[in-house]
């Protein structure tokens, strides 16, 4: 394949994705037009609207086209994951290692080259003829299954495009009741706001006589704090000067009672032997440095 630089089977794989590519979004910009149809049809009946309408109207188209445009992203990135998993699931059965270069998909180049040739081949394949689609085709004999899972492929897709009107029937249905609900709201506030006026006087009326209730409660109730905590401090510094004479008492206690049994203690007669022990080795010890002072003079 000169344009891509693929070999005939890839090409022919290339151009079956790309047609089914095309047609999946065809189908969504229809879906897109359709919705712009359904308001023109639906909504622009009258002939002037005001700037709270028109901005309800474009948030209801915006909040239908969003949805839309985000579940048709989301299919197409699914499908893309599907479509890696048939090549990887394929490339292991021949144990290969396949590897994607995720920076090449911003290939402002590539882009306009894949443009290029699917225009071409678009093009190419509207100036074919167009064979009867209702007249039964005949099964090669060379694809083996090839057929078969195309035609299961095409049964899956019919299926899918059901599922896709379906549903967007359902998000139609569901815009058009969101539309009604608010509709009811509005009207439902517009008759609550009529007695506002009365409902903020008595609410105002109310709140103030709740709050003058409210400071005389937290008035008293610090006051009765204050007193308590005025009695507690008066306990606590009583008990605090009691505290310190008994400690003063019991210091005193402890100072003679040392002295009391140190004068026990000295009348005992293992002091006394200790104390004459203690002054014969003093007597000793002089002795000792006497003499030895008396040799280091000689020498």
């Amino acid at each position: 394949m000169a344009e891509l630089g693929l070999n005939e089977h890839h090409q022919t794989e290339v151009i079956n994705y790309m047609r089914f590519a095309c047609s999946k979004r065809g189908l969504r910009l229809k879906t897109v037009d359709s919705c712009f149809q359904d308001l023109k049809e639906s909504r622009l009946a009258e002939e002037t609207f005001t700037v709270d309408e028109v901005a309800d109207v474009l948030s209801g188209l915006q909040a239908v086209v969003h949805s839309e445009v985000e579940s048709e992203l989301i299919h197409t990135a699914h499908t893309n994951e599907l479509l890696l998993r048939q090549l990887f699931e394929q490339a292991e059965r021949w144990y290969l290692k396949l590897r994607t270069d995720v920076s090449e998909l911003e290939n402002r180049e590539l882009l306009e080259q894949v443009a290029e040739f699917e225009k071409a081949e678009f093009t190419s394949s509207r100036k074919k003829p167009i064979l009867d689609a209702t007249r039964p085709k005949l099964v090669p004999l060379n694809e083996g299954g090839t057929a078969e899972l195309l035609n299961k492929e095409i049964s899956r897709l019919q299926e899918e495009n059901e599922k896709l009107k379906s549903r967007l029937k359902a998000i139609e249905t569901q815009a058009t009741n969101a539309l009604d609900e608010k509709a009811k709201l509005e009207r439902a506030l517009q008759a609550l706001q009529l007695d506002r006026g009365q409902q903020e006087d008595l609410v105002k009326a109310q709140g103030l006589s709740d709050l003058e209730n409210t400071v005389a409660a937290l008035k008293s109730e610090f006051e009765k704090t204050l007193s308590d905590r005025v009695e507690s401090q008066k306990s606590l510094e009583d008990k605090l000067a009691t505290a310190r004479h008994d400690l003063l008492r019991v210091q005193g206690q402890l100072g003679l009672a040392e002295k009391e049994l140190e004068k026990k203690f000295q009348q005992t007669a293992a002091y006394r032997n200790m104390k004459e022990i203690l002054t014969k080795k003093n007597d000793q010890i002089k002795e000792l440095r006497r003499r030895l002072a008396k040799y280091e003079t000689e020498d």
